[in-house]
């Protein structure tokens, strides 16, 4: 069963596999990120992530074996018109809008002033809400996640690895996230921006109009490090 992990090919398949999974899974951290930041416990903070992330963990292994029906899900289910609409559509569909809403919701309260995390007018979730949005969101994510793990490698065992291994990396470093998200109000509507763009990415995917993500990813990247340096010069400002 892993004798296709020993070969030159299936580690650099496993490699490669690992680091795509990382980065398709840089979406999925921030969304917990900043959700977990609406919970007011550091212990609760720390229960939805670990939750949330072994809940994508097992969802990704769990479709990992019904490859099968993932692959029919790129078949169209109805027609409007000329336009075939297939299962993977209206999943990233549905997605891209909970997305879309659920941030722009939080930028509305952000702009509005009523968002902020501490003073009566703090805004909390329950660890069951958290969950159970993460669970949504993730179910969305790893559709994109599986579909591409699919494309890159045949060998569920490759797969099912790698989707282990970036998994146990980002449960490792999503705390560090959301710490530092969560410590500089800036980063946080700039984290909110970017999933704002994953959504209408998601929406543009489903009706069969692909875009890049690496683009939004390079476009955001600039952004943060123009961001963190706008926060060293204000820190160098105030001592």
């Amino acid at each position: 069963m892993f004798e296709s992990l020993l070969t030159a090919e299936g580690l650099i398949g496993l490699i490669t596999l690992v680091l795509m999974e990382i980065v398709l899974g840089i979406d999925n951290i921030i969304f917990i990120a900043i959700l977990c930041g609406f919970l007011p416990k550091k212990e609760d903070q720390k229960r939805a992530r670990t939750i949330g992330l072994t809940l994508a963990l097992a969802i990704r292994v769990l479709l990992l074996f019904t490859i099968s029906w993932i692959i029919k899900l790129v078949n169209p289910l109805f027609f409007i018109q000329d336009f075939g609409v297939t299962g993977r559509d209206l999943i990233l569909f549905s997605g891209g809008v909970f997305l879309i809403y659920k941030t722009m919701v939080e930028i509305y309260h952000k702009v509005k002033g009523d968002g902020m995390e501490h003073g009566p007018k703090a805004r909390t979730l329950t660890v069951a809400q958290a969950i159970l949005q993460i669970t949504i969101i993730d179910i969305v994510f790893s559709f994109d996640s599986i579909l591409t793990a699919v494309g890159l490698s045949r060998g569920i065992t490759i797969m099912v690895t790698a989707v282990v291994i970036s998994m146990i990396v980002m449960l490792m470093f999503a705390p560090y996230v959301s710490d530092f998200i969560n410590k500089y109000p800036s980063l946080k509507v700039l984290a909110l921006v970017f999933l704002v763009a994953i959504g209408f990415l998601l929406v543009i995917e489903s009706l069969h109009m692909h875009i890049d993500k690496s683009y939004v990813y390079v476009a955001m990247g600039f952004s943060l490090i123009v961001e963190l340096l706008n926060i060293k010069i204000r820190g160098v400002k105030h001592k």
